[in-house]
């Protein structure tokens, strides 16, 4: 019987010049390929000169003997209301899991200063693979895409950014909407951001918004940590100052 191809070696930037200082690694649709997401990378290299961005190739290629082979999928493709369908999810999340590990050990990097981002099934992955190894990543990025099964607990240092078109006909707002509820009730770190009259695509609107959450938006444990000092150092003045001599 034959057997698929190689997958082709991910599409690697590096900075110009210096040590990089984060990485990020962008997941494809399914039935893609990196050029899919090639505007989400530029407008990161843009904003983040010394990152080091990624963008492998999905692991399955199942059109691969015909005269002009289709696009590649993360998880190997079949009916998604099979039983196995979770199975099949979890197959693919651990070498994703091996990939990024090695590329933060080969640059040098943290999950901290890792960012994973995908579109559609690419979401989805990425999901599932920082709820796998909750220290896989600070951040990750999910554009029009949501986890194959909700998770039960959430990783507690990693920031989840959700992206999302309001006329989505593949997974709906309320969708989304109802996923925040659940990791709200998790304590999960989420935002959710929705543009109007996108359906289901990597617009540039939402690769926009993108790089504002990755600038701006502070995570919630490091706003918690920086309240919890202010909190400690207001006491201890207050401490101080009751010993000390009143001014008039």
């Amino acid at each position: 019987m034959a057997k698929q191809p190689p997958v082709p070696d991910p599409l690697i930037f590096v900075p110009r010049q210096g040590k990089p200082q984060l990485l990020f690694v962008l997941l494809h649709g399914e039935s893609a390929d990196p050029q899919q997401v090639a505007p989400l990378a530029d407008a990161i290299k843009l904003a983040f000169p010394m990152a080091i961005v990624v963008l492998p190739y999905g692991f399955h290629q199942p059109s691969w003997q015909d005269e002009q082979p289709g696009g590649y999928h993360w998880i190997d493709p079949g009916n998604p209301e099979d039983e196995n369908y979770r199975a099949r999810v979890a197959a693919s999340v651990n070498p994703l899991i091996e990939l990024i590990r090695s590329l933060q050990a080969k640059f040098g990097l943290s999950g901290q200063q890792t960012a994973l981002a995908g579109f559609s099934q690419g979401a989805s992955m990425a999901l599932e693979a920082s709820h796998a190894d909750h220290g896989l990543a600070g951040r990750v990025l999910a554009f029009s895409g949501l986890y194959a099964t909700m998770p039960a607990v959430v990783p507690p240092a990693t920031l989840l950014h959700f992206f999302h078109g309001a006329n989505d006909q593949q997974v709906s707002v309320q969708e989304v909407e109802s996923t925040l509820s659940q990791l709200a009730s998790l304590q999960g770190d989420a935002t959710l951001d929705v543009a109007s009259r996108i359906g289901h695509e990597l617009h540039e609107a939402l690769i926009r918004q993108a790089i504002v959450r990755l600038q701006t938006c502070v995570p919630l444990r490091s706003w918690e940590d920086a309240m919890s000092t202010l909190q400690e150092d207001q006491l201890r003045e207050k401490q101080a100052g009751q010993g000390g001599p009143t001014l008039h």
